[in-house]
């Protein structure tokens, strides 16, 4: 049995997620934020949970992870991507690895795009993917910025996301429509710009035309970010 809990931050509009097997009561935390860490460490010692790992789906430009905080409270390891830049983690992971809490595991897979070092985090049993600002409810992350490629993304949804079954949940990293989740045939049917009929021509032409502003916190977040978000 897993215990799971969908956390929010209002000002960056992040996704936590926790994720724990019941019977060990050993618990991961997918992409924490610093401003939140004494919320998600209140709930674990509430649940009686231990925390493993934090993971990161992906470097974030608009908020600034909580991983380096958890770890002071809790002694867990702070995990990011190898392609991700960051330094003073305490495991690099690449695609197909598992991270394993109690009797079950997440797996890594690479999905390259937004950034170049994105990963989803999927469930062992397939149930659930963790897809950062890879594959966002009908949408997708912006591709303008940190080593963002659109021809990259379109082929890490389609090759890597849409192969999961179609009741697979999908629980991305950001939503700014009050929408909480979704499942990979919803994903394939209704996002207007990576499923349906759109092709990676229309998408990469899309991609190129947003002009959408930087982050407001970019400046401070990546740098931040790129320290698994240890503060001076």
């Amino acid at each position: 049995m897993i215990v799971f809990r969908q956390l929010f931050d209002p000002q960056s509009s992040t996704y936590t997620y926790v994720v724990a097997d019941a019977r060990s009561a050993q618990a991961l935390v997918i992409d924490p934020v610093f401003e939140q860490a004494r919320r998600d460490d209140a709930l674990l010692r509430e649940l009686g949970l231990s925390l493993v790992a934090t993971l990161e789906t992906h470097v974030h430009a608009d908020h600034v992870t909580g991983a380096w905080l958890l770890k002071q409270s809790h002694g867990s390891a702070i995990v990011v991507s190898s392609e991700s830049g960051a330094r003073g983690a305490d495991r690099y992971v690449t695609d197909g690895e598992r991270i394993a809490f109690g009797d079950r595991h997440l797996e890594v897979r690479a999905t390259p795009g937004h950034t170049h070092g994105c990963v989803t985090y999927v469930l062992d049993d397939e149930s659930m993917a963790f897809t950062g600002d890879c594959l966002l409810i009908r949408g997708s992350g912006r591709t303008d910025f940190q080593q963002g490629d659109a021809g990259m993304l379109w082929h890490s949804v389609h090759d890597k996301l849409f192969a999961l079954p179609e009741a697979t949940y999908v629980y991305p990293a950001h939503d700014y429509r009050g929408q909480t989740c979704s499942t990979v045939g919803e994903e394939k049917k209704w996002n207007p710009r990576l499923g349906g009929s759109a092709t990676v021509e229309s998408f990469v032409a899309l991609m190129a035309s947003l002009d959408l502003p930087p982050p407001a916190k970019i400046h401070e977040a990546v740098p931040a970010n790129l320290a698994c978000g240890k503060r001076d």
